[in-house]
């Protein structure tokens, strides 16, 4: 027999405070969407102190709906109210959610809000099934979200501060080296470093249809040589021919991690070098709840990291944080590298590695 037991009324209130707070900010995180989606944010940045009245007149938008959302707005803490009517955006969130190049910009995360609960929808199937969802069933939404998030890192500091961390790396680029991008995506990291190094060589490897559209568009407008592949018909050749290979974010979401880090070791010359980047997380439940950012990784996880590792039959179903170092470090060595390391490279979320056969 199950014994019952009374809620603890201190605890009651502590828990009611959490999930109260969750659920105020879901749906204030609905205006912060609505809000970028209408341009609120860059108006405000550059009007400084406005009235509703003034906003409208700035945006072309209706008064009465304008008033609403910065009242609103401002009860989040989002916006600044000064009296008589007046609303102003501080330089700090503007950062947040004005400045689309801002490496701090976090207005992305809240744009996609919509085709994220659209995900939510099919996920229950996925939940009795076990099977997740491949990249390209989430739409091509996801191609551009992920292509939003990761690009003012790649345009700002891949090529100047990450790339002469590896030892050789930047001037075997200069001279003309041959470099894949597995995972590619976009195509943006590519991109960077294709127009940093017009000698060498560029390839990027990609499963998703939509991200290699993305892709192909991208390299048009940008004018530089890549050669991009879709990686289910046409793999990273295992012929020792790549000078630098990496794998950015990516890892993580794949069925089979283990393959791709053995194909990659193949593809590698004998001095060629492996530049992963993946999240910075525990092998420990007990640490990785201490992260604030917790919460957001394990729900990413469910949305997207790791139904795309269950996508297909034998899935490894690593997650978001299914990769911390020393289960990275494992796989390496597995696929036949013998040196691996850690590199000093702060960023909010990820780790970066550099690994040599």
């Amino acid at each position: 027999m199950t014994a019952t037991h009374e809620p603890d009324p201190q605890k009651l209130q502590e828990k009611l405070v959490t999930v109260s707070g969750m659920m105020i900010g879901a749906h204030v995180g609905a205006m912060v969407c609505l809000g970028l989606r209408l341009g609120l944010y860059r108006a405000l940045k550059d009007a400084g102190l406005v009235t509703s009245e003034e906003l409208a007149r700035i945006t072309g938008l209706h008064e009465r709906w304008v008033r609403e959302w910065l009242q609103g707005q401002a009860a989040a803490g989002v916006i600044d109210y000064q009296g008589g009517g007046r609303f102003e955006l501080s330089p700090e969130v503007a950062m947040l959610l004005a400045d689309d190049e801002s490496m701090m910009f976090l207005g992305h995360h809240f744009a996609s809000l919509p085709a994220k609960m659209e995900v939510v929808e099919r996920l229950p199937e996925a939940f009795r099934t076990g099977v997740g969802l491949r990249w390209d069933d989430r739409g091509p939404e996801a191609a551009v979200f992920t292509e939003q998030v990761f690009r003012n890192w790649y345009r700002q500091a891949l090529v100047p501060t990450a790339l002469p961390l590896l030892r050789g790396v930047v001037a075997k680029l200069a001279s003309g080296g041959k470099v894949a991008d597995v995972g590619c995506g976009a195509g943006l990291a590519l991109i960077e470093m294709a127009k940093a190094f017009p000698q060498s060589e560029f390839h990027g490897y990609e499963i998703s249809q939509h991200a290699l559209d993305r892709a192909e568009a991208n390299r048009k407008q940008a004018g530089v040589r890549i050669a991009f592949h879709d990686a289910a018909s046409d793999p990273l050749p295992a012929d020792e021919s790549f000078d630098l290979i990496t794998t950015l974010d990516c890892l993580h979401d794949m069925t089979r991690p283990d393959q791709a880090a053995i194909a990659i070791r193949a593809a590698l010359k004998p001095d060629g070098v492996w530049f992963i980047a993946d999240i910075n997380c525990s092998a420990e439940i007990e640490e990785n709840l201490q992260n604030p950012l917790a919460p957001m990784l394990y729900a990413l996880s469910v949305l997207s990291c790791m139904s795309s590792s269950l996508s297909e039959p034998g899935g490894a179903g690593l997650g978001t944080c299914g990769l911390p170092e020393p289960n990275l470090r494992e796989l390496i060595q597995a696929a036949g590298f013998t040196r691996f390391r850690r590199l000093d490279l702060p960023h909010p979320a990820n780790a970066f590695y550099e690994a040599r056969p």
